[in-house]
């Protein structure tokens, strides 16, 4: 015998831990476009950890070549360090949801709210943490507050200095 239940959507929500209902938070990020002889696209990750103990929390992107043969672009991954150290050498490369190209400069939207990362987060304070790191090239890491889940409409900005510039994370119930 099959029971089966329908639910609406709503009702669903509203049965669902704050964290897990929708929530848009969106980063607009800079990869500014650097005068060298050889410029390379950078590998960027973003993550969350939490704001007290900096413990990671989940995986959010990472941007990295995908196209090269046999995954050979995953071998560069460590060279973001932090992120590498943080839960980047135990991912399983290409996270599904998760990886993706690298980017060319200016300015780029990501659309967080649907992360999996997101999904199971408890309640409380967190740093948006972005990563990126060019063959060739420098490093640099770049740190942005969240509560999480938004209460309002939060806005918080951040300015690199070489191989990131300007940096925006928007949270909205």
């Amino acid at each position: 015998m099959i029971i089966r239940t329908t639910v609406s959507l709503g009702a669903a929500l509203a049965l669902a831990p704050p964290s897990a209902q929708a929530a848009e938070l969106a980063l607009k990020l800079e990869l500014p476009r650097l005068g060298v002889a050889e410029y390379h696209t950078p590998y960027v990750a973003m993550w969350l950890q939490r704001a007290g103990d900096q413990g990671f929390a989940g995986h959010l992107a990472v941007w990295y070549d995908l196209k090269k043969k046999d995954n050979g672009g995953a071998k560069w991954l460590r060279d973001l360090r932090q992120w590498w150290r943080q839960g980047g050498r135990d991912a399983q490369m290409p996270v599904d949801g998760v990886s993706g190209a690298t980017r060319a400069p200016g300015e780029h939207v990501v659309q967080l709210g649907g992360a999996k990362a997101l999904a199971s987060l408890p309640a409380g304070d967190y740093e948006v943490v972005v990563e990126a790191a060019r063959e060739g090239g420098g490093r640099e890491v770049q740190r942005l507050p969240l509560h999480w889940p938004p209460t309002g409409t939060t806005q918080v900005k951040a300015q690199g200095e070489h191989e990131l510039g300007a940096l925006s994370l928007q949270a909205k119930p």
